[in-house]
């Protein structure tokens, strides 16, 4: 059957989709190889109200994380690998408006660093493959929460959205929202995105205008998130001061 076809393939995908992005590398490369066409058509003010913009929006798309990560209990699909984890079936909170919430949040991630490379073609192949890409996965998680959670699952996916929340729904979460859980599962994604604009801005200045050092404020700003990085991966691998009972 189609439907458990997409499903084996979203299992694949899910157990590597750390690395199935990696394939936009060489389009990437070709998308940042060019001065900045807003820079060029627009000025330098408009060049930096549109990458500030996309960098608020990456963040947004990790506000949306954050706000799932910091309401749910441990023994629930995240940042793992190695297959489907739930132990228990979440629909309130943000799980209350959207079924998939923190692939909402990754959606709204890859397109604003799409969106940050200025590029159409990456913007259109990024767009194309998140719904192919999502589609899969997204398959794979419902014949899982299926299987496992039965009548109770069903009746949430019949009055819940798959993906574009309807906030009508809205159901406060059942749990109260923990900040250090957020700081511990989510530190890597809050750097992957002060990384990713980073080189992108930097490649376009290098390959496009011949600038070869890094601009101050840019090299402030990926400081900044380095430390942040460090220190928050250091409390986590080698204290307690992140832990939370039961998440």
């Amino acid at each position: 059957m189609l439907a458990d076809t997409i499903a084996r393939q979203g299992n694949w995908l899910f157990r590597w989709r750390s690395y199935v992005l990696l394939g936009f590398i060489p389009l990437g490369i070709y998308a940042i190889s060019y001065p900045e066409p807003i820079e060029a058509l627009f000025g330098d003010v408009a060049d930096y109200a549109w990458e500030i913009g996309c960098i608020l929006i990456a963040f947004m798309g990790l506000g949306i994380r954050a706000m799932v990560v910091g309401q749910t209990p441990a023994g629930t699909s995240g940042r793992n690998t190695h297959g489907q984890v739930a132990e228990v079936l979440n629909t309130t909170g943000l799980y209350s408006v959207t079924r998939n919430p923190l692939y909402l949040g990754n959606a709204v991630i890859y397109m604003a660093i799409a969106l940050f490379t200025q590029s159409g073609l990456f913007v259109l192949v990024m767009g194309l493959f998140l719904v192919i890409y999502l589609e899969r996965i997204i398959a794979a998680e419902e014949a899982f929460l299926a299987q496992k959670f039965g009548t109770p699952y069903r009746e949430w996916t019949e009055r819940t959205p798959v993906f574009l929340p309807d906030f009508s729904l809205w159901r406060p979460a059942s749990l109260p929202f923990s900040l250090r859980n957020v700081l511990k599962r989510e530190y890597s994604g809050f750097f992957a995105i002060i990384a990713a604009v980073t080189l992108i801005d930097y490649a376009h200045e290098a390959f496009g205008e011949g600038e070869t050092l890094l601009g101050l404020t840019w090299a402030a700003f990926f400081l900044a998130g380095a430390v942040i990085y460090v220190t928050l991966r250091g409390l986590k691998k080698h204290s307690r001061v992140l832990h939370v009972e039961g998440r």
